[in-house]
């Protein structure tokens, strides 16, 4: 069971996350409610971990020359609401109020443009290898205080908004446990026990 949730204040920033601004963010369009959480995979360079390549990559800040995948995400504008490192550290890029440029082309539920209403958490991860217990710890936290702050009702991975264009957060990661970590403290859906 996950420890209990941390509080999230009026704009939707987490207490407790390190909050470092991107800038690749916007308004939500009015009336939107936030009912989708979104999970992610990312590393940069692929499958190596460790660094601040995210946090740069998120702020615009990544040198495109450091290695030779970066050339193929230059002049990418994206962002996500929250990045869970492998020890379960969290970093906060855009408050939940607003909108983080996550999901792309993408829809849930009969609803396209997932941007619109969701939350987007990226797992410092790839889809070949299994994700750290401290990284579902941190995230069924996480989880926990976005479903006290926002009608929150589903979890869904990338994968799941995105079929055929995108796979993360792949194979390897663990939808029953993270489940069975929310059980109790809120009641999400969860796509991806249902695959």
């Amino acid at each position: 069971m996950a420890a209990p949730a941390p509080a999230l204040d009026a704009a939707g920033l987490l207490a407790g996350a390190d909050f470092v601004a991107s800038p690749n963010c916007d308004e939500r369009p009015p009336g939107a409610e936030v009912s989708l959480a979104v999970v992610h995979a990312i590393s940069l360079p692929p499958r190596q971990f460790g660094g601040n390549a995210v946090e740069r990559f998120f702020t615009n800040r990544l040198d495109a020359d450091e290695h030779p995948y970066f050339e193929t995400i230059r002049g990418l504008r994206v962002s996500a609401h929250f990045y869970v490192r492998r020890d379960g550290g969290v970093i906060q890029f855009v408050p939940c109020a607003k909108r983080a440029w996550h999901a792309g082309v993408s829809s849930w539920r009969g609803r396209e443009r997932c941007n619109d209403f969701s939350i987007g958490i990226e797992l410092e991860g790839c889809d070949e290898l299994p994700f750290e217990a401290a990284q579902y710890q941190s995230l069924a936290q996480l989880l926990g205080a976005l479903a006290r702050g926002y009608p929150l009702r589903d979890v869904a991975g990338h994968a799941d908004i995105a079929p055929g264009r995108k796979t993360d957060p792949g194979p390897c990661f663990d939808w029953p446990r993270l489940q069975a970590l929310l059980a109790g403290t809120c009641d999400l859906r969860v796509a991806g026990v249902q695959r």
